[in-house]
């Protein structure tokens, strides 16, 4: 059974389910689904928000550059033959 025949089965299956609610239900299950959905929404922006940008610094990426070659350590020893 492919994925989206799963999806289609589930879908029907909760349409049986609330066919025999009142409209008004109906409305307030509605308006719940969009705010969970708009909230999904927010939620996935900042996740990516956060992924980029996490970094913050006044310095040019030279001087980090120039930082981090500087601060390198080379303790490796050649022994003579």
């Amino acid at each position: 059974m492919k994925t989206a025949d799963v999806d289609t089965s589930l879908i029907n299956g909760y349409l049986g389910l609330l066919k025999n609610l009142s409209p008004k239900n109906k409305l307030d299950l509605i308006e719940k689904l969009s705010k969970s959905l708009k909230l999904d929404l927010r939620r996935s922006k900042k996740s990516l928000r956060r992924a980029f940008g996490a970094f913050e610094s006044d310095r040019t990426a030279d001087q980090l550059i120039k930082e981090i070659r500087e601060s390198r350590t080379f303790t490796r020893q050649i022994e003579k033959l």
